[in-house]
């Protein structure tokens, strides 16, 4: 018998972000604070103090992706290649379909708050529960945004206990599912944009992106920076 019931922790987390509430939720990259109602991913922005420039991350899949960016034959294959042929995480950032319908539902400040220049940042391919509540949202035409549960420049958490009170505080449902995939990297998905090959963030698995996009496509992505 299965130890954790992914289905019914999913559609649990849903109802309650469908409710303008906002659910802490685990992803092998880290915890994330997700939302799907304006007031809700204000109050995340607000509680984490982010930087205004910042912007808001959609939980996504295959199935979004394809319905939401739009990618060239060769951004088209380096995304196969990093989240189905070698299974990794990767927050994608690709131009987008302003007029789309399920990005049309969405009111006006959201939409800049989670787009620049109609490039959309999507986070895919980040575990069992992240594959199961992006299967949801694409059923239930509800799209999730949100970042990571933490203070802004304190660092992506990997287990639920070393939150900041602060986060915790807001959240209406906590998905606990111990500790993360990729807690050694310390740091939440690699953020590469797939038609530019800018990396905006060296972040959990980069060496193995970078390794995949040398050997298979003849493409350098800059090294990580030393700390």
């Amino acid at each position: 018998m299965p130890l954790l019931d992914l289905k019914a922790d999913a559609a649990r987390a849903m109802d309650v972000m469908q409710n303008d509430g906002i659910a802490i939720l685990p992803n092998d990259v880290g915890y994330s604070l997700i939302a799907a109602r304006r007031p809700a991913l204000k109050k995340i922005f607000d509680t984490k103090k982010r930087a205004p420039a910042k912007l808001n991350a959609m939980l996504g899949n295959d199935a979004l992706h394809r319905e939401l960016h739009v990618v060239s034959a060769r951004g088209k294959a380096v995304v196969e290649a990093i989240t189905q042929d070698y299974d990794l995480p990767l927050g994608l950032i690709a131009p987008c379909r302003a007029d789309h319908p399920l990005l049309r539902t969405l009111d006006a400040d959201t939409y800049e708050r989670s787009t620049k220049d109609n490039t959309l940042l999507m986070l895919l391919n980040a575990g069992p529960f992240h594959r199961e509540i992006t299967r949801l949202s694409v059923a239930r035409q509800t799209l999730l945004f949100g970042s990571s549960a933490n203070l802004s420049m304190h660092g992506t958490k990997f287990r639920v206990e070393d939150m900041e009170p602060e986060i915790t505080a807001i959240a209406d449902v906590v998905i606990d599912y111990g500790l993360m995939k990729y807690h050694l990297w310390q740091a939440s998905s690699t953020l590469l944009n797939c038609e530019t090959m800018q990396v905006l963030r060296h972040g959990s698995c980069f060496e193995n992106i970078a390794d995949i996009l040398k050997r298979h496509f003849g493409i350098e992505l800059p090294a990580r920076p030393s700390s």
